[in-house]
């Protein structure tokens, strides 16, 4: 199937590492020329070299603190410039791992807002910045990375980023669509990165069992059985950044495996 995708510019924020650079990377190969952005420009430079080097896409490292409104303003700017123009905006930056599940006791205002900051107030820093060049052009797509945790007990913080990334891309979905831009939300669950075999380690030598032992209670949690892989998630993404799925907006596809056992309709 071709997306038509050739020829479009993208920015990926958390782009460059884990499932932010494999969506990176599967719209470069889709031909779209990206722009990722996270805070440290050492890794965004090597990213940015894998994935151009692989794909022979423009792809453009763009130094970015999503918790920082000067340094959005002045990050979109430099993707939009550098890639003249902008159609395509993946929010995907966060405090990795999200805030810890803490008892209500153990709440405190710095770790919420830590939390919600870089993830729910970056997301809207980033898509009231791309925004304009999207309605400028009469086409776009925002794609919201959120996470189960929104259907999910477990952690306050992390259900209340997370829901709150759905509640912000229905209402940006009805204030956008006139201008011919869609805006959708995706939900992974326990994913494979560079970081989980760290986790497995770490938790095979806690619990003192073998890491395929970790991997295999780990996987336990979905319907499949298995860790979702990161370019798992980046076929989702890639087909909602599409003109193929413009019929899709304020909606949310969970891509956990199966999480939970909830029915949804």
């Amino acid at each position: 199937m071709d997306l038509e995708l050739s020829g479009k510019k993208a920015l990926v924020t958390g782009g460059s590492r884990g499932i932010g650079k494999q969506i990176a990377r599967e719209l470069s190969l889709e031909g779209v020329d990206v722009a990722i952005a996270s805070r440290g420009i050492e890794a965004l430079e090597a990213t940015a070299k894998e994935l151009a080097a692989e794909t022979g896409r423009n792809i453009v490292p763009v130094q970015m603190d999503t918790g920082n409104n000067d340094s959005v303003i002045a990050g979109v700017a430099k993707a939009a410039t550098e890639l003249s123009g902008l159609d395509i905006l993946v929010n995907n930056a966060a405090v990795v791992g999200g805030a810890p599940p803490l008892p209500l006791s153990g709440l405190t205002a710095e770790t919420f807002f830590d939390d919600v900051n870089v993830k729910v107030m970056g997301y809207l820093r980033c898509a009231r910045e791309a925004a304009p060049y999207m309605q400028e052009a009469g086409w776009g797509r925002i794609i919201n990375i959120s996470g189960m945790m929104a259907r999910q007990v477990g952690s306050v913080i992390g259900s209340i980023r997370n829901v709150s990334v759905v509640a912000m891309s229905r209402n940006l979905a009805h204030e956008l669509g006139p201008d011919g831009i869609t805006v959708n939300t995706v939900h992974p669950g326990m994913t494979r990165t560079e970081r989980t075999p760290g986790m497995l380690a770490a938790q095979a030598e806690s619990r003192g069992i073998s890491e395929e032992e970790a991997e295999a209670a780990m996987a336990d949690g979905n319907a499949v059985k298995r860790i979702i892989d990161a370019r798992e998630i980046a076929y989702i993404v890639t087909f909602l950044a599409s003109p193929k799925a413009g019929n899709i907006t304020g909606d949310v596809t969970a891509a956990g495996g199966g999480v939970g056992n909830a029915i949804w309709y």
